[in-house]
């Protein structure tokens, strides 16, 4: 079972949902914490409340002189957490040009920029942890989610790269990938959400993966068996069931 108390963790993601249930789990778990969002007054709040020592560090991941800026600023850490997202859903027959590049700015180009300054250090130690939240969206392409499910996938791409690059090397890769969680992004969907997680049970679902050694966590569970099986069925099945009518 993974230590985590006394360790330093840097959470770019920290202000809201996820991102804060997470850190006041692993705060309580005597994690020292580095937050990071693009504005800094929710993290402030956050940092006040938790148990053990936190930092606020206010990032832009779309900005690369932000990014290094933090990255300066954050120091050599332990672990890094990346859970930045944005989020709006359209398909591809009303493509917003706009949002559909944002997401893949700040989810996985943002996750690069970012992971580029720790990385090597880590490397360089011998010693590090790096947990990647990607999404069972980003399992097989999904109607109405252009720019989300497909930055997932690809933050969930790099994981398993940077996993198999990293064995051996004393830097630890983990992906989290959660199905629905009721936060201000989910509230923009207008469709019905199954086994939609609080934040609080999803944070768990990341602590759990985080005390351990395994590579990869689905969640929920059952919810995951369907996008992981979907890799499964012949593309002829799968767009008969997923995909938009033709016409």
């Amino acid at each position: 079972m993974r230590g985590l108390a006394g360790k330093t963790y840097w959470i770019v993601g920290a202000s809201e949902g996820l991102g804060r249930a997470l850190a006041q789990q692993m705060s309580q778990a005597g994690c020292t914490l580095v937050l990071s969002a693009r504005t800094a007054d929710k993290l402030q709040a956050l940092a006040a409340e938790l148990p053990n020592p936190a930092r606020v560090l206010a990032c832009d991941v779309a900005d690369r002189a932000s990014v290094l800026a933090a990255a300066r600023a954050a120091g050599p850490v332990d672990g890094l957490v990346w859970m930045a997202g944005v989020y709006w859903p359209f398909s591809a027959r009303k493509w917003d040009a706009e949002k559909a590049e944002t997401m893949f700015d700040v989810n996985l180009t943002g996750a690069a920029r970012v992971l580029g300054q720790v990385v090597p250090q880590m490397v360089a130690r011998q010693q590090g942890h790096i947990v990647i939240v990607g999404s069972l969206s980003g399992y097989r392409g999904l109607p109405g989610s252009i720019g989300y499910s497909s930055s997932k996938a690809g933050v969930m791409h790099l994981a398993e790269s940077m996993h198999a690059d990293l064995r051996g090397t004393g830097v630890d890769v983990q992906l989290a990938n959660p199905g629905f969680i009721r936060t201000r992004l989910t509230d923009k969907n207008d469709f019905a959400m199954p086994f939609l997680m609080e934040p609080d049970r999803a944070a768990a679902e990341v602590m759990a993966l985080m005390r351990g050694y395994k590579f990869q966590r689905a969640f929920p569970r059952v919810f995951s068996w369907l996008f992981r099986g979907a890799n499964f069925l012949p593309d002829w099945a799968y767009y008969r069931l997923f995909g938009g009518k033709s016409g």
